[in-house]
């Protein structure tokens, strides 16, 4: 297991690397923009591959990094389904998992900091974001935040696993780096309280000033598609609903999903669509891969779709690169596509 807590003295925020072995797979949660660069050095360094980026919330004291790890590695950016972001590779709701190659997250949702806050939890420990600090928890007077929303979510959720379970927080401003379920039960001053209204008065207490980046962070992490909606390569390539649906009736395209399973399986598929996981895409495109062979092949277009649009904005640069040319992507993705009303079936249908 190779696992990193970094540091960004400016915003007092944690962020963490995770990964399987040397030379596997990776994420990170809660990147900084600033930081990005020593992030992609470290992965270089340690043979690693950025294959996802998770934010825990909407940050509001520093901007996130996802945009420009997305933009420089191509890696799957995540976060929760009540998030505001304009454009996500995968949103998750409580109870899902995000996995990478062996190592599995599961979402748990725990508004209050914020209304789109989230936990991770791993064998290694919980990644509490903001809603749970080391003898602290989340401030709740902005952005959408509840204390009565909070106190249902540390008492009714986080406070409920195991005692020995290590709490990895995303900020902390004394130096300390971990705690554990257990001891924030004990002596974190914020949780000595007998009712979710006791509990909102201490927060109603609390005299914080703003964070002083939030005017331009909040603005810049709600944006971070903004640069795959201005490339010229993407946009001249995008396909509405309108259009993906004729030539589907046409017959004359492929349509490639590049969701994961996980994915398929709770909203369906556009009928007749192919399963190439974004993942798996380097392997497939390659001389000899079976996307490659198809296309030979049939001489057929591809539609390429996802959930939102960004991993087909992706896949649709890294296609482009490797000589495909007859190459569009679905607007909106999936979330559009079901939204207009347009048909699916079961992903396990033929």
């Amino acid at each position: 297991m190779i696992f990193r807590q970094l540091f960004d003295r400016e915003s007092s925020t944690y962020t963490y690397l995770l990964a399987s072995r040397p030379g596997g797979e990776a994420l990170i949660i809660d990147p900084v923009l600033d930081r990005c660069d020593r992030y992609v050095k470290l992965l270089e360094e340690l043979n690693l591959k950025l294959v996802k980026a998770i934010d825990t919330h909407c940050h509001a004291d520093h901007i996130t990094g996802l945009g420009k790890l997305r933009d420089t590695t191509r890696c799957i950016t995540v976060m929760g389904q009540a998030t505001s972001v304009d454009v996500v590779s995968m949103r998750v709701d409580d109870g899902d998992t995000i996995d990478i190659e062996n190592i599995s997250l599961r979402v748990l949702y725990t508004p209050g900091h914020t209304d789109d806050s989230y936990c991770f939890l791993g064998d290694d420990g919980l990644f509490t974001g903001d809603t749970l600090l080391i003898r602290g928890t989340g401030r709740t007077d902005f952005q959408n935040g509840s204390s009565i929303d909070a106190y249902h979510s540390l008492f009714d959720k986080v406070l409920k696993l195991p005692d020995n379970t290590k709490v990895y927080p995303g900020h902390d401003y004394k130096g300390d780096t971990v705690s554990t379920i257990g001891e924030e039960r004990a002596f974190n001053p914020r949780l000595q309280v007998s009712s979710a209204s006791e509990y909102a008065d201490l927060m109603a207490g609390l005299t914080l000033a703003n964070p002083k980046m939030m005017d331009v962070a909040v603005p810049a992490n709600l944006s971070i598609g903004q640069s795959l909606t201005v490339d010229p390569d993407i946009v001249s390539a995008t396909v509405t609903v309108e259009d993906a649906i004729t030539q589907l009736e046409e017959g004359a395209v492929l349509f490639i999903d590049l969701r994961e399973t996980r994915e398929r399986q709770i909203t369906g598929i556009i009928p007749g669509s192919l399963h190439t996981p974004y993942l798996s895409l380097d392997d497939v495109i390659e001389d000899g891969g079976l996307l490659n062979a198809m296309v030979r092949e049939t001489g057929k277009s591809l539609m390429l779709y996802c959930a939102y649009g960004e991993r087909s904005a992706l896949a649709l640069q890294a296609l482009k690169e490797s000589g495909f040319d007859k190459i569009t992507h679905l607007s909106g993705g999936m979330d559009a596509w079901i939204s207009a009303g347009a048909p699916t079936q079961a992903s396990g249908a033929t």
